[in-house]
């Protein structure tokens, strides 16, 4: 099939466990494609079960870009992906390929498609001290009154994110850039429609299937390697609770249960912030998503 792809990318998204390895996969494989993660926590080495990062052999010989650029002792900050992301996806254009931006990260997401403007700020640790005092609550009150936009993407839930969203308006004195007028890519932006029923009881599939793979061996791991418990518990969800567990915090089965509810509740977070991007088109199956694709890249670009 002749494409007019040029500076056309793919987002597949949706809430975790929904199957956008798998679609973005089969989606890659029918256009030439190649995949871009959009997952903060598979920039991570190590950190690979229990973030369900997708294996050599789930990729079936795709290329995959952004998972383990990270050591998990650091910080990987937004801007560091938006610039390896926009490299790597005008590398595949060069190839004639399809870039396929994939995964739940809706800030990563947004940050390479709409061009939004990050300022690089260090670490600011006096500033974290005293920010790590307050609730998430205070947290997002403050971020809400600073830089209501990047308020508004956030997960309000995770005090990591907030902190280092406040470190970022209160370091460079400006909150997160207006979305830029000259967008860098034209997007298809096709997100997996779920039934919260049907959704639920993935989550708990998939939960259950990455205990028996080794996830809290996994964690264990990565603890003796050096990464602290406190580091982990930043990493939210699966990290956090097999921390607690691992230090005693939780009994097995408070933690599965606790963890469980959690994930369902970021499903329900994530499709929040998804909500409100009128641009997606949701889909239920490949077919779907493929006459999309299909509709997407033989028109011609709007620039």
């Amino acid at each position: 099939m002749e494409t007019k792809s040029k500076n056309k990318i793919i987002v597949i998204l949706g809430p975790t466990s929904s199957g956008k390895t798998d679609l973005s996969i089969k989606l890659a494989k029918k256009f030439n494609g190649e995949v871009i993660s959009a997952d903060s926590r598979q920039v991570y080495k190590g950190m690979d079960i229990g973030t369900g990062k997708v294996t050599k052999k789930e990729m079936q010989g795709i290329p995959h870009y952004l998972l383990d650029v990270a050591n998990p002792k650091t910080r990987f900050s937004v801007a560091q992906y938006q610039k390896l992301a926009t490299r790597a996806i005008k590398n595949i254009h060069k190839k004639n390929k399809v870039p396929f931006l994939v995964g739940g990260t809706g800030f990563y997401i947004q940050s390479v498609v709409d061009g939004i403007v990050i300022p690089e700020v260090k670490p600011n640790w006096k500033l974290r001290g005293k920010l790590e005092k307050m609730t998430n609550e205070q947290l997002f009150e403050r971020l809400k009154a600073l830089d209501p936009k990047r308020a508004d993407s956030i997960d309000r839930h995770n005090p990591r994110r907030l902190i280092r969203a406040l470190e970022i308006v209160l370091g460079s004195k400006r909150p997160v850039g207006p979305l830029s007028k000259n967008t860098p890519f034209e997007a298809l932006f096709l997100g997996i429609k779920k039934d919260q029923k049907e959704l639920n009881k993935l989550i708990k599939k998939r939960l259950l299937k990455r205990l028996d793979e080794g996830m809290i061996n996994e964690i264990k791991k990565l603890h003796k390697s050096g990464v602290t418990f406190k580091r982990l518990e930043e990493f939210g969800l699966e990290y956090r609770f097999v921390a607690q567990y691992l230090q005693g915090k939780l009994k097995y089965d408070q933690m599965v249960s606790l963890l469980n509810k959690e994930i369902e509740h970021y499903a329900k977070r994530q499709m929040t912030w998804f909500k409100k991007d009128k641009r997606i088109l949701w889909v239920e199956n490949f077919s779907q998503a493929k006459r999309e694709a299909i509709n997407f890249l033989r028109t011609k670009n709007q620039k």
